[in-house]
């Protein structure tokens, strides 16, 4: 009778044995470890936004000024998602607190699935809208060019953040759920069969691997553009560093998202559309499924912490060493000679401008 009524009090991010059950096996699940892992990402991106900030204070060039903010938007969001995460993970794997005590309405678990979705989702969106951005920039110059300011960069930033925000509070309004995930230390949206969590697993899956593809899409048509017109006649001339330092960091990027996030993304999706096992209860999932989903968010947690590497390494400053030959060049009109003057005059001061 205790049990029954301790149950009925619980949240709803307790999936019986699976929310409950303890683990202690596992050498990742280290205080230690987890300690040290997130202060390696902290200090990262804390470092990465200090040089993006300083560069971004240096920089003339609009297209270059709009890519940074974008970057700062990429490092500030990698540095909260890291910093709410392990607040919640690391006193847990030093204090082993018991979660039916500690929140059993699921409010703190709601919060922690929230994070989860909302910081894993945006450098997604982020990455698909710097991939749209540098298409733009790259294949439509010109009509670009006094459109994309500081401001509607950061505008931009903003409306990637506040559609993550809607997406990750759909559970909270009833769109799926947001339950204690095996081993314990940390909560994300559920893998069961019940429509509402395949509909909120699938939004969130399917959303995923959209960005990752229109990223690959974009990058490509991008780097083919640069390459057919730095190969031609006249590639010396017309070579514009900063594209191609843009281009790489957005490349590196795309590379870490896709490597780190659609491990995830598939088996999310998959296990979504896959018809339940009939050996289990309704409310609990295939421990199999638990261990590769950790192992999975595991990985792309890597992301948060490699992304600020792509810009710190990636810089013209750090690239002239490896290639001498890396100078700078003239500006973005250096692409189109056969403009007549005025309209390069036109051009080359907008480009400059902030």
């Amino acid at each position: 009778m205790a049990n029954s009524t301790e149950n009925r009090t619980l949240g709803s991010c307790f999936r019986g044995a699976n929310g409950t059950e303890a683990y202690r096996g596992d050498a990742a699940a280290s205080p230690w470890f987890s300690t040290v892992f997130g202060l390696i990402g902290l200090s990262s991106n804390l470092f990465a936004f200090c040089v993006l900030v300083n560069s971004s204070r240096k920089m003339h060039s609009r297209s270059r000024s709009s890519f940074l903010v974008f970057l700062c938007g990429l490092v500030a969001t990698d540095f909260m998602g890291l910093l709410l995460t392990f607040s919640i993970v690391v006193p847990y794997h030093f204090t082993r607190f018991d979660w039916r005590l500690v929140d059993p309405g699921c409010h703190l678990c709601n919060f922690m699935g929230l994070v989860m979705v909302f910081f894993g989702l945006c450098p997604l969106l982020l990455g698909a809208t710097m991939a749209g951005e540098r298409f733009l920039g790259i294949n439509r110059p010109f009509s670009r060019s006094t459109k994309m300011t500081k401001r509607r960069a950061w505008t931009l930033v903003g409306l990637v953040w506040a559609g993550g925000f809607v997406l990750g509070l759909l559970p909270v309004f009833g769109l799926g759920d947001y339950t204690l995930q095996y081993p314990n230390s940390w909560c994300f949206l559920t893998l069961l069969h019940d429509p509402r969590n395949v509909v909120f697993c699938l939004i969130f899956a399917l959303l995923g691997l959209f960005c990752v593809g229109l990223s690959f899409l974009l990058n490509t048509v991008s780097v083919v553009t640069l390459c057919r017109v730095y190969h031609d006649s006249e590639s010396v001339q017309r070579r514009r560093d900063s594209e191609v330092e843009m281009m790489v960091q957005l490349l590196g990027i795309m590379v870490i998202a896709s490597v780190c996030w659609l491990p995830l993304l598939i088996l999310i999706a998959q296990t979504a559309l896959q018809a339940p096992r009939g050996d289990l209860p309704l409310n609990q999932i295939p421990r199999d499924t638990e261990i590769q989903l950790l192992i999975y968010l595991r990985v792309a947690t890597w992301n948060q912490i490699l992304d600020p590497w792509v810009y710190i390494l990636f810089r013209r400053a750090v690239l002239r060493r490896i290639y001498p030959s890396f100078k700078a060049r003239p500006s973005i009109v250096s692409l189109y000679p056969v403009l007549n003057p005025s309209l390069r005059r036109k051009f080359t001061q907008e480009s400059v401008l902030q």
